[in-house]
């Protein structure tokens, strides 16, 4: 049974009144929109004022790359070439980019920053998810190798060091939030700055100073799917996943902290809603007709949905309470999201129908914007102001580091018996 608070049929049909309007309007702008994306747009900020999406990091910062022994990356590729197309796969094409980026350098005397390629998602079970129990191991290990092989590390205890975290929860490196909390932030990286997926305030898992990024979503396949942006958006509310996670959580009440399960009890039959757990074939195309895309929670707060919406000009209606959201101190995301509530979620369909149309269209312009999509997407080759570039204007940013990154004479260094016996297992 639904839990949501029954209207009167006058109200109701105001609703569905006023969201037809909005349909019509919607509609109408689209068709006068701009047939290309190339056209020059203003420079847009975020809650950082200065920070922008078009900044350029070159000058502004110099990464030296570790040359690391295959088995920590290379070879858990050509085991499992998954790891290239899953959404944890950041780490992999980071460390391609910074080959070849001209903010390396060859020569460490001169790096702000360290950087050591571990592909610690690349190593899967048959379904396809990284091993939790082996990810912490690879990452010690090649801690271990970077202080026993180099003098930098040692000098900073990792403070001037940075690592791709693209797992569930960051660097707890577990897809169970509780076992991800047990485990904490892997302690050997606890002075370094963590470029990660997750972020949620006040969690043990999202440490001060990290970057929050995108989860990778192709951007080829989804070039691939682009429809006319002249084509109406005759869908409401859209969305494509699980509302319940049948085999870990049935009765729903902790999969997505019960916010998937009350959007499907509540407006499983309500016609401005198009929400199912199939997944068609026009998945991408759909979001392009669709004015509102949900991203709520699952069991963890970011999911790619969050990208495609941003991608395709689909409102993302941000349902995750206390998310940290990637770049957010240059991606304007007050402007162009709807953040809702977990608690809010069965008053959705009122919520979304409030909405003014003239600022529906507002948050549409800004996500028409090339730089806006660009900042979200890993390209290969990489291009001006994607989201490698905004990695690097986070690091850039950051400089030039604090004091008391050098660690003093007789300064006690990481404790290498530190963290769970599991964990201290050799890989």
């Amino acid at each position: 049974m639904g839990t949501g608070r029954r209207r009167r049929p006058c109200a109701a049909m105001a609703e569905a009144a006023a969201v037809a309007v909005l349909l019509l309007a919607v509609s109408c702008f689209a068709a006068a929109a701009p047939t290309t994306t190339t056209q020059k747009h203003g420079r847009m900020s975020g809650k950082g004022g200065g920070d922008v999406l078009e900044d350029d990091p070159t000058g502004k910062l110099k990464v030296f790359v570790y040359e690391m022994p295959r088995k920590y990356n290379l070879n858990l590729l050509a085991k499992d070439s998954r790891c290239l197309h899953h959404m944890f796969a950041a780490e992999i094409f980071m460390h391609q980019f910074l080959l070849s980026s001209p903010v390396r350098t060859l020569d460490p005397e001169e790096a702000d920053w360290f950087y050591t390629p571990a592909y610690t998602t690349c190593d899967l079970t048959p379904q396809g998810f990284p091993l939790p129990f082996r990810a912490p191991r690879i990452m010690r290990s090649a801690v271990r190798y970077v202080a026993a092989a180099w003098p930098y590390w040692n000098r900073t205890d990792g403070a001037d060091h940075f690592f791709l975290a693209p797992h569930d929860f960051g660097a707890c490196f577990h897809y169970q939030e509780e076992r991800a909390i047990e485990r904490g932030i892997l302690p050997v990286l606890r002075r370094a700055t963590l470029v990660q997926t997750f972020g949620q305030r006040n969690h043990p898992c999202l440490q001060g100073g990290s970057i929050t990024i995108p989860p990778y979503a192709d951007p080829r396949k989804m070039e691939a799917h682009l429809i006319s942006p002249a084509t109406p958006r005759s869908i409401f509310v859209y969305f494509r996943g699980l509302f319940y996670d049948m085999g870990n959580d049935p009765e729903g009440g902790y999969y997505a902290r019960g916010a998937r399960a009350s959007v499907w009890e509540n407006f499983k039959d309500n016609p401005l809603f198009d929400i199912s757990t199939e997944h068609p074939a026009t998945y991408y195309e759909d979001m392009q007709r669709a004015i509102f895309c949900l991203c709520p929670l699952g069991w963890a707060p970011w999911s790619p949905r969050l990208v495609e919406a941003v991608v395709f000009g689909c409102i993302p209606v941000i349902i995750a309470d206390d998310i940290v959201l990637p770049f957010a101190d240059a991606i304007p995301w007050e402007q162009i999201s709807v953040f809702v509530a977990e608690e809010d979620v069965p008053r959705l369909d009122s919520i979304l129908a409030s909405i003014p149309l003239d600022e529906v269209i507002r948050k549409q312009r800004l996500l028409a914007s090339p730089a806006m999509k660009q900042a979200v997407l890993f390209h290969q080759p990489a291009r001006p102001g994607d989201a490698f570039h905004q990695i690097l204007n986070g690091l850039a940013r950051k400089l030039p580091h604090r004091k008391g990154v050098f660690l003093g004479p007789g300064e006690k260094g990481i404790d290498w018996d530190q963290g769970l016996e599991s964990d201290l297992k050799p890989w």
